[in-house]
């Protein structure tokens, strides 16, 4: 989950920055070492990528190891973005055991062969560590794959490496910089090095924009998936939660928490999010998905004639540049048949965030220590235990900022707390009934609408994160979807547009959403620009 300032009503900020060519010199280890836009694979989309393997240009195992000399010139040396926390070291075998499938002619689908990035919060039965970030799981390799991770195996797609994120999915302190952990470091924003990344799904939107895969898995509670896909330009899917299962993925939050793809276009993040969603044993919420599998990918250019499109104006405080933006966009749906009408939350509603708070800490102590239990092999078993070795560990895991979240969850009595049950009450009201749901009804809206992220801020371990605004709260809280689509930039920073609507609308919303991204076209290359500070 992204870092929220839950002792006020802030939300979501972001945005992101490219204007001109980055000069940095850093050796990347060769001779001749490539140009940062001297990718042959810049920009391609899986479409492509299956093209080009089906005429036998290039195969899995070379396409893997394009992606890995990126990740070498550009994560880790050159502009250092530093999104990838572990390389899989299996992946060119995976990628030959799949080359060979193919050429026997055994072809499991569309992301057959195709290289993903996953969150470092999801377990992965190999040699890849599962930490959350934290040099507390240092040592943890899970012995299972997360469901997810099983239904990517399934579908052919070659694990490449897992992303960096804040720390413990930004639930340890209210004062972080968003994109650092303790055993990851600092991912940078590719627009502009010294900007934030957002969080807490960083390392995955920063891999997927600065290309270094096509494809990518984030995770979200509040934020996590589409705050640093709105600022890093590229496309997120936050679904319904339920639509994914969640097992196997260190939580935050039973009520809120999913995972998510993130892509540079539409047609990526749904190719993916169908690869992903299942009804899973272990994940009782994902009994609840409707009978009848939804369809993803059935675009059609007139979804908008005789829409309705509700505008959330007040979803947060945005830099005025923001709603300048957001009118491009008004114009671009209603040139293409919609309405779009301007609706707003009762005050109650925007007072949800301390609700929210209550919910989360009781959740998070419940949900964290029933992963430590069920994985002996982190090590741990209590969020106290957590805590202690966080204490020993000041130097490296406290350099900046400290553990109060931690420890107010664990002042809690999780799920048996007198506060937690009325809580959960009141976001269900206020998110669903009084919101998301109200709106919808009273309106007769196929869809609501607000920007993503407002101009993302620059990296401060003093003061930490900065937000200036964001819309992701009422999704998040009522756990209903919502998608993410780049919708311009302030001074070369990436701006996103986020539609969001009732439980089970992914199709819906992705139709729309790949339509505005069909017309407009503003996803933004990242140029890796030092610092706005010349």
């Amino acid at each position: 989950m992204k870092r929220r300032d839950f002792l006020q009503s802030s939300v979501l900020v972001g945005l992101g920055l490219s204007v001109t060519a980055c000069n940095n010199a850093n050796k990347t280890g060769s001779e001749n070492p490539p140009s940062i836009d001297d990718f042959e694979l810049s920009e391609i989309t899986v479409a492509e990528l299956q093209q080009k393997l089906k005429s036998g240009e290039l195969s899995s195992q070379q396409i893997v190891q394009l992606y890995l000399k990126r990740i070498e010139a550009i994560d880790k040396s050159g502009p250092k973005v530093n999104s990838i926390i572990e390389v899989n070291k299996e992946a060119l075998l995976i990628a030959k055991v799949l080359d060979d499938e193919r050429k026997s002619g055994k072809v499991r689908g569309p992301l057959h062969g195709i290289p993903v990035v996953i969150k470092d919060n999801i377990d992965t039965a190999d040699a890849m560590v599962t930490s959350a970030g934290s040099l507390a799981l240092t040592n943890h390799r899970a012995k299972k794959d997360a469901f997810i991770v099983t239904k990517l195996r399934e579908a052919g797609a070659i694990i490449l490496a897992k992303t960096n994120l804040s720390e413990w999915a930004n639930f340890r302190s209210s004062n972080s910089s968003s994109g650092w952990s303790s055993r990851g470091g600092q991912t940078r924003n590719p627009y502009v090095l010294d900007r934030t990344p957002c969080g807490s799904s960083s390392g995955s939107a920063v891999a997927v924009s600065a290309n270094l895969t096509p494809l990518a898995i984030g995770t979200e509670t509040d934020g996590s998936i589409v705050c640093p896909s709105g600022i890093n330009g590229v496309v997120g899917i936050k679904p319904t939660v339920g639509l994914l299962s969640r097992s196997g993925i260190i939580p935050i939050s039973e009520s809120q928490d999913t995972a998510g793809p993130m892509a540079r276009t539409v047609t990526d993040a749904a190719l993916l999010l169908t690869a992903l969603t299942g009804i899973d044993a272990a994940d009782d919420k994902t009994k609840h998905q409707p009978s009848e599998p939804a369809v993803y990918l059935n675009f059609d250019d007139t979804v908008l004639e005789g829409a309705c499109i509700g505008y959330l104006s007040e979803s947060s405080a945005f830099d005025k540049r923001v709603s300048l933006i957001v009118d491009e966009v008004v114009d671009v749906l209603k040139k293409k048949g919609a309405d779009v009408v301007e609706v707003a939350v009762s005050d109650e509603t925007k007072g949800l965030w301390k609700y929210e708070w209550t919910v989360l800490i009781c959740e998070f102590k419940d949900g964290l220590e029933k992963y430590l239990q069920s994985h002996p092999e982190c090590g741990f078993n209590t969020l106290a235990e957590l805590i202690e070795f966080n204490k020993k560990n000041t130097e490296k895991i406290m350099p900046w900022f400290e553990q109060e979240i931690f420890e107010a969850a664990n002042e809690t009595d999780a799920l048996n707390d007198e506060k937690y049950k009325e809580a959960k009450a009141k976001c269900i009201e206020l998110s669903r009934k009084q919101g998301i749901d109200k709106l919808i009804d009273e309106h007769k809206l196929d869809a609501l609408m607000a920007p993503t992220n407002g101009p993302a801020w620059s990296i401060d371990y003093v003061n930490g994160d900065n937000f200036g605004g964001g819309s992701s709260q009422l999704a998040a809280i009522s756990g209903y979807p919502s998608i993410t689509v780049p919708a311009g930039n302030i001074k070369g920073l990436p701006i996103g547009v986020s539609f969001f609507g009732k439980p089970w609308t992914e199709s819906r919303l992705i139709q729309i959403a790949h339509l505005y991204e069909k017309v407009s076209q503003k996803r933004l290359k990242p140029d890796f620009v030092n610092s706005l500070i010349q």
